[in-house]
């Protein structure tokens, strides 16, 4: 496939047009024109470039690229090395942030639900991005909530709540979305989950009755660029291969 017809269907696709976000979404690096092995992962640190090198490919698609908003824009340092490995092997970045975690089927959000077996029923939050819902039967407790997303996501979530709580209700949405759980709380939720936490979440969820539940940045958000990678690979016959680089946050 080409990379100039691969961008842009990318960007239709995840109606880019539509979000305000803080970094540019789509082509942050230009490499060569035509795209056989497609590389995904989350973040594009060093660590990923270098195994996508080692992979032989010729684009790599990420969920956290470069240039965000406030960043230093001078080319040294880690990002100067990342983008230099970039450019001697002629080697393209897509990165989709926001728009990737909101798309209905193959987004962050909607994978994570997918993974998790959550039943969504509507979305809320700055651009709709979060998503509130159901669990897949009618009622659980937060333990249980708690060991399926261990088992699922490999990674003990820490969680703000009573074990024996009875939970009917969901909120959740990847990544560091922590400063959307008092409109979880207004949704009228039993627990609320997303990648990190902050301090003040713990005394939100201790007051409110809403359990909180931190299962991990990366391991919310290993998903829905896995998902892209896998649709590109059916829609252009492209090769794909997911890397995790795994991140303890």
């Amino acid at each position: 496939m080409r990379l100039n017809e691969l961008e842009i269907y990318l960007n239709q696709l995840l109606n880019v047009a539509h979000f305000c976000d803080y970094c540019p979404n789509g082509l942050q690096v230009e490499g060569k024109n035509q795209v056989r092995l497609l590389v995904s992962g989350v973040t594009a640190s060093f660590d990923l470039l270098q195994a996508a090198v080692a992979a032989g490919a010729d684009a790599v698609l990420v969920h956290h690229g470069y240039f965000w908003r406030g960043e230093d824009q001078c080319l040294i340092s880690m990002k100067r090395r990342r983008i230099a490995l970039l450019m001697a092997h002629d080697i393209s970045l897509l990165a989709y942030h926001l728009p990737l975690d909101a798309h209905p089927e193959l987004g962050n959000n909607a994978q994570l639900a997918r993974k998790l077996g959550f039943i969504e029923t509507a979305r809320f939050g700055p651009q709709n991005i979060a998503t509130h819902g159901t669990l897949p039967s009618q009622v659980s407790t937060l333990k249980d909530l708690r060991v399926n997303i261990e088992r699922v996501l490999l990674r003990k979530p820490l969680v703000i709540g009573d074990d024996e709580r009875l939970v009917r209700r969901i909120a959740w949405c990847t990544g560091a979305a922590q400063d959307y759980f008092d409109e979880a709380i207004r949704q009228g939720v039993d627990a609320f989950i997303t990648g990190e936490i902050s301090e003040q979440n713990v005394h939100a969820a201790r007051e409110s009755g809403v359990a909180f539940i931190s299962a991990g940045h990366h391991a919310t958000e290993r998903y829905g660029v896995q998902a892209l990678g896998e649709h590109i690979c059916r829609k252009f016959g492209a090769d794909h291969q997911f890397i995790d680089i795994d991140s303890p946050v």
